[in-house]
């Protein structure tokens, strides 16, 4: 089972946060504090875990890295119902990660697929986390931390027709500067906290987020990017790499808090976009889903399963009612079917063109054990729709 760990309720991290910003400026994230709403008199500090810097690759989040087959989400208990739906919570979340979409949960003949999640787990723990409630009592919050089966996960994310982010992913750096009123500061690897709502989003779509050491030439370079100036940004960024860098400003405008973001990659401006939200979180952790989706739409690439479209399918051995049943039954629970229209029936051959969202090879890949039919194609033969036969 995996260590426990503490969430929840962050405001030991903030507090610490506040003290080793003290050199840099008394007041600069005072907001950020106090967005953790909590009461700290009295609080036990508990341990931050500190992530030095590897070839000059900042890593910044202390929360550590998931692998994109992997998920975790919050349950109740641990009854059999109570984990089936977070079985499909979690692989809803693990095909998110692995297209690139955070949408991918509503992608035609997804949720229908999510009800079978259990069927591609390798491994699942339940970890016990412990927080702290405004009042200072203790909260406990359960956890279901699952592991899927690779190969299986990418066999039906290419059936399905989701698109594929390919892996390695790059780890960005991030040249945010915040401004609470007292003038912009920029977010080093020291202040990683400050940027943890950013940082852990990041890691929710798949990907991480890397910050500056914050040398005081670093620091210098905060006018550039209140400016936007990508270019003077890009140089000083030549040090790290990727060279790719997410260059934001946070700041307080109309009663609540407005993110300017520019994503560029190789000098190149791939996206810029602005969100404005009452909470200074989300408002930060909307640059790590630009960034995640303008790395998608360059680098994403369709699944091998074959394009969408309509396949003429025929399938012999109907010798009844019953049969006929059990084949419309079993194609009309199969999430990479979206219609059956029939073509022509002759003895027992019967000829279907189905509108899959995939490929023939995505259909195949979806055929379970349990499947009325096998394969009857005879080898040799191009040009001919493949041939299932009823068993």
């Amino acid at each position: 089972m995996a260590p426990e760990r503490h969430s929840g309720n962050n405001s030991h991290d903030w507090l610490l946060l506040g003290c080793s910003m003290r050199r840099i400026s008394a007041c600069v994230f005072a907001v950020l504090l106090s967005l953790a709403g909590t009461c700290l008199v009295g609080a036990a500090f508990l341990p931050v875990v500190a992530w030095a810097q590897s070839d000059l690759r900042t890593e910044g989040d202390a929360a550590g890295a998931r692998g994109v087959y992997q998920a975790e989400v919050p349950v109740n208990g641990q009854a059999e119902p109570e984990r089936l739906g977070a079985f499909a919570r979690a692989l809803g979340v693990v095909l998110a990660k692995l297209s690139g979409d955070r949408n991918a949960a509503g992608r035609p003949g997804v949720g229908a697929e999510l009800r079978n999640a259990k069927n591609y787990v390798d491994s699942y723990d339940y970890r016990q986390d412990q927080g702290t409630s405004p009042s200072g009592a203790p909260t406990f919050r359960s956890t279901l931390v699952v592991r899927f089966k690779q190969e299986d996960v990418d066999a039906l994310a290419g059936a399905l027709g989701l698109p594929v982010w390919p892996q390695p992913r790059p780890k960005p750096v991030v040249w945010l500067a915040i401004n609470d009123g007292s003038g912009p500061r920029l977010v080093g690897l020291q202040q990683s906290n400050a940027a943890r709502p950013l940082l852990n989003r990041a890691i929710e779509r798949g990907f991480s987020l890397g910050l500056p050491g914050g040398s005081a030439a670093e620091q210098a370079l905060v006018g550039a990017i209140w400016r936007q100036d990508t270019a003077a940004v890009a140089r000083a960024s030549a040090r790290y790499s990727p060279p790719m860098q997410l260059v934001g400003k946070l700041y307080r405008a109309n009663g609540g808090w407005t993110a300017d973001w520019v994503f560029v990659d190789g000098g190149r401006v791939l996206s810029n976009w602005s969100v404005s939200d009452p909470d200074a979180r989300r408002a930060m952790a909307s640059g790590a889903d630009g960034a995640a989706d303008a790395l998608v739409k360059r680098y994403g690439k369709q699944g091998s399963a074959g394009p969408a479209g309509v396949y003429r399918v025929v399938f012999t051995g109907l010798d009844s009612a019953d049969d006929y049943l059990r084949l419309t039954g079993y194609l009309q629970k199969m999430a990479v079917v979206r219609r059956i229209v029939p073509v022509h029936a002759s003895g027992d051959r019967l000829e279907l063109d189905l509108e899959l969202l995939s490929g023939l090879s995505g259909f195949r890949r979806m055929l379970g054990d349990d499947a009325p039919f096998v394969d009857g194609s005879e080898p040799g033969i191009e040009g001919q729709p493949p041939t299932y036969r009823m068993q």
